[in-house]
């Protein structure tokens, strides 16, 4: 079944990229963050939109992406995000004590997990949360015996989708099927 694909005609810029759970070594960076992390909790929740969710994706989008595709994201077009789905979806909701700073929608798969759009807190960039997230990924898929987090699409030449090639060994989806991902990061 594929749940999301691109549908521009005539165009393959967007290339599926998922990380092998099963080959993955942290970098030095990368066990950093998730040391500094250490307090961070995670909640595994039911697809349910929440005010305090919308609230910190406001001020993500604000921060991050004010003139994104989302940036006029409304609370109804968040709910229909978040609660209506064609595959079973959670919610990871990521906390220090009891302040809510990083949510993501996560779809789940026999292979794996899929990070459909995560955010969160602007004010926390000394945890790297967006890095932390995907790790926290890796570990509960690591934790359930699947083998992949799939990572969405990455376009060649996005400065805000670079960061997904930090996350070796990475694989992409081609005509051939999936194969590895070449980098320069």
């Amino acid at each position: 079944m594929v749940a999301y694909r691109p549908s521009c005609d005539g165009c393959n810029a967007c290339v599926s990229v998922r990380i092998p759970v099963d080959r993955f070594v942290p970098s030095a960076n990368m066990r950093r963050v998730l040391k500094r992390g250490a307090a961070i909790t995670r909640t595994v929740c039911q697809p349910w939109a929440t005010d305090e969710q919308y609230d910190l994706l406001r001020r993500y989008l604000a921060a991050r992406h004010p003139d994104g595709g989302m940036s006029n994201m409304d609370v109804g077009d968040y709910v229909e995000m978040i609660e209506r789905s064609p595959v079973p979806t959670t919610i990871y909701e990521y906390r220090l004590a009891e302040r809510l700073i990083g949510v993501c929608l996560t779809d789940h798969f026999c292979d794996g997990v899929s990070m459909v759009y995560s955010f969160f807190d602007p004010d926390c960039a000394a945890y790297s949360l967006g890095t932390y997230i995907i790790l926290d990924h890796i570990a509960v898929c690591a934790e359930s015996g699947l083998p992949y987090v799939y990572l969405g699409y990455w376009i060649a030449g996005s400065r805000a989708m670079d960061y997904k090639q930090r996350f070796q060994p990475l694989e992409m989806l081609g005509q051939d099927g999936w194969t590895g991902f070449a980098t320069n990061a």
